[in-house]
This record gives structure tokens, C-alpha cells and sequence, in this order.
């Protein structure tokens, strides 16, 4: 959005915007004393005004114009008006629908006004509607506010599965699942380093990580590498790479480092930390005899903007001998398009990615994030017959430096 074009675009759509909602801002307050309205109104077009300015900072600054901590929070604030506003738009746009067909009835039945009858012109805006508009754009803009709070609330998940396959010498082992670190976004050490302690106080068998340790560069895993490295457990720490990690979103070079070298780079930080980085291949674990097999595969998304580097053809190549199978996949549309028809006798996979969209509603009986109208599977278990699905809502985040409904998540699964 640097190009001149689109800011002038972007800022003529936000004037629209606030002009049409001040039309509404002026029904609701008619009633109101005079001196009450002007500071109603001064405000509105303050709040607009400063909302503007922020965003051509935004877009005009260097990236260290201000700190990371600063830009975040008023990149965040920008969008949240910005989708409040459109919130409050589709309120109005239902009413002024409703005033359409209304003057519409009026001029057909009515040609001229009688006694009784409304005149064309004297439909009046629903006050009921714009206030229910202004209900639901602050709702969503507190709620957005609010949940800059949670981020690092980080919600243990608990669950047992059974597996009629699953060799009794791996009856009760404890997964420990994360996904989506996105330490780029981190602001706050204690906070993460709680996290990990939360972790490791789960006593888990193993653990495993599904991709996404950074936003784009290695480098933002210089300042949490050795909190990660905490990470223990007696069967090790395995992970995959997420869509993120390959540094797609980025131009490079970038302070001299190559794509590929960043690449390079944050492969050897999994390694710094004790991490196994499976790339398309399996390991196996054997326990009094009796062998299961893990898989990670590098991202594989079944959506255009997604890379599909992952080989699970070259995972799999050795590993149909064994009775048991968990793979490691980033993106949870993999299970669909290929999992799923290609290899049946995968169990188990593992997936993240969609971050719940860090927006939704979850309560007993009842799951909602605007994620599900892209991702069919999206939180949470997916059973289809004897395989199973489980997607992380992630453990870091991006983009919205918050949550709201969807809390970060730390899983432990014990296998039955």
C-alpha cells in the first residue's frame, strides 16, 4: 500500500466511510442539547482525523521510525477502527434498504400524499438500527482492545485418543503439541518463559512443534533461542517448518542474508536449541520391542498462496511397516487433499496454521472464528473414520497482537 494510488484510495474509502456513519451520528443525536452534539461531533471527526494520520505513518515510515511495540499496536488500532466502521456501514446500509423499499411502496401505492399516507420524502432513518450499529462496531473494536490482554494467556488442552492399532507399548504416551511461534511478534520474555514452564510442566513423553518458529527471519529467534532451548523431553523435541519460515513474505536480500541463507539460518537454530527438524523424512521410536513411526514434512498447503514443499511420498518411503503413524504437517488442508485418499494408514497428523484466526467464540458445545469459512478444519480434533486430525491454535501470534476468544494453546495428548 506504499504506491500513492492505493494510499489515496485506502484514505478516500476511509473518508467515505466516516462521512456516511456521521449521517447516522446526527440522527441518533438529534434530541441531544446543542453544546452535547458539537462535542459529539468534534470528537468523531477527531478520532477519524488521528486514525488517517496514523495510518500514513504508518505507511510513509521507515519500519524503525517507531518501535516494533509502537507500530504493532497502532497498525492493530488502525484496522480495528477501520473494521468497526464497517460493521457499524452494514447496519446502516440494511436501514437505508429498508427506507428504499419503503419510499419505494409509498411512491408506487401513494402517488399523491393523502391523509394518513408518508410523504415520499419523510422516511426517516431507524434509530433503533443505528444504534444497534454502533452497538455491534463498539462491541467489536472493545472487544479487539480486550484482547490485546491475552496473548499470552496460554490455554493448556488436555486430551486422551484411542487408537485400536497403537502397539500396547505406547499405551499412554504424552504428546506435547505447539505450533506457531512467531517469535517475531514477541514483546514480552516473562511471558513466554512462562509459557515454556507451562510446558514442561505437562511431563510429557515428547514434543512436538508443527511449524512456524518466526515471522520471516532467523534472526527474531536471537533474543528467545535459549528460552526455547528449555524445551526437554525423554523421547526429544521434534518439529517441522511452517509457510512462514522459508521467508516468502520478504524481499531479499535483507542486511546481506540471502533467502536461502535465512533459511539456512533458522534451520540451524532448531538444531542450537536440541530440536530434530524433520524435513519430508521419519524417525522411528521403539519400546520393548515395538516400534511407531513419526513423519514431519516441510509446508504443504492446499491453497494457491501456499507453498507445497513438502514430500510426504519421501516421508513415507520406509515407513509402511510399522503399525503405527503420526505425521507432522503445518497446514490442516493437507489432511483433506492428500492424507487422507493418498494414505490411510496415517493416524495421526498434526497440524496449525490457521491460529483459530486468534478471533472466535469457543464454548462447551459451540466452536465459531471467521477462519472456518476458509478452513474446513481449523481448531481442535477431526475425526474421519480411523484417522484423526488435531490442529493447534498456535502458540504465538501475528499480525493482531492479541486474542480474542481464541487463547494461545499449549496441547497434551496421551495416546490410549
Amino acid at each position: 500500500m506504499r504506491s500513492p494510488l492505493g494510499i489515496i484510495i485506502f484514505i478516500t474509502i476511509m473518508l467515505l466511510m466516516d462521512t456516511y456513519i456521521f449521517q447516522a451520528i446526527k440522527t441518533v443525536s438529534a434530541t441531544a442539547a446543542p453544546r452535547s452534539r458539537a462535542i459529539i461531533f468534534t470528537l468523531y471527526w477527531v478520532v477519524a482525523a488521528l486514525a488517517i494520520i496514523g495510518f500514513l505513518i504508518f505507511v510513509l515510515s521507515s519500519y524503525n521510525f517507531f518501535p516494533r511495540l509502537v507500530r504493532t499496536y497502532l497498525f492493530a488500532i488502525i484496522v480495528g477502527l477501520f473494521l468497526a466502521k464497517f460493521v457499524v456501514i452494514i447496519f446502516l446500509l440494511v436501514d437505508d434498504l429498508r427506507r428504499v423499499l419503503q419510499w419505494s411502496a409509498v411512491k408506487l401505492f401513494f402517488n399523491q400524499p393523502t391523509a394518513g399516507a408518508v410523504a415520499p420524502g419523510g422516511i426517516s432513518r431507524s434509530i433503533f438500527l443505528s444504534w444497534l450499529g454502533f452497538a455491534a462496531g463498539g462491541t467489536l473494536f472493545g472487544s479487539l482492545l480486550y484482547g490485546f490482554g491475552n496473548k499470552y494467556k496460554y490455554d493448556v488442552k488436555k486430551l486422551q485418543l484411542s487408537f485400536d492399532n497403537l502397539p500396547n507399548a505406547f499405551k499412554g504416551l504424552k504428546i506435547l503439541h505447539i505450533s506457531d511461534i512467531h517469535s517475531g511478534s514477541f514483546t514480552d520474555k516473562k511471558a513466554v518463559e512462562h509459557g515454556i514452564q507451562k510446558i514442561l510442566e505437562q511431563q510429557a513423553d515428547i514434543i512436538l512443534f508443527t511449524g512456524d518458529l518466526v515471522n520471516d527471519m532467523a534472526i527474531e529467534m536471537e533474543e528467545y533461542k535459549h528460552i526455547f532451548s528449555r524445551l526437554k523431553a525423554p523421547m526429544g523435541v521434534y518439529s517441522t517448518l511452517g509457510n512462514h519460515d522459508y521467508g516468502d513474505y520478504k524481499a531479499w536480500p535483507i542486511n546481506g542474508v540471502s533467502k536461502s541463507q535465512n533459511l539456512e539460518n533458522l534451520k540451524q537454530v532448531h538444531s542450537d536449541m536440541g530440536w530434530r527438524l524433520l524435513m519430508n523424512e521419519h524417525v522411528t521410536f521403539e519400546k520393548d520391542g515395538q516400534q511407531i513411526a513419526l513423519l514431519g514434512i516441510e509446508n504443504w498447503g492446499n491453497r494457491a498462496n501456499f507453498p507445497k514443499y513438502g514430500r510426504l511420498d519421501e516421508a513415507y518411503a520406509g515407513a509402511e511397516k510399522y503399525p503405527f503413524k503420526i505425521l507432522m504437517s503445518h497446514d490442516p488442508s493437507h489432511w483433506d487433499a492428500q492424507v487422507k485418499p493418498e494414505y490411510p494408514d496415517i493416524d495421526l497428523v498434526l497440524s496449525g496454521h490457521t491460529h483459530g484466526m486468534q478471533f472466535g467464540v469457543e464454548t462447551p458445545g459451540f466452536k465459531w472464528s471467521p477462519v472456518q469459512y476458509i478452513y474446513k478444519q481449523w481448531a481442535g480434533l477431526y475425526e474421519d473414520g480411523k484417522q484423526k486430525l488435531y490442529v493447534n491454535r498456535g502458540f504465538g501470534f501475528i499480525g493482531y497482537p492479541g486474542r480474542v476468544g481464541i487463547l494461545p494453546e499449549i496441547t497434551l495428548i496421551e495416546l490410549l
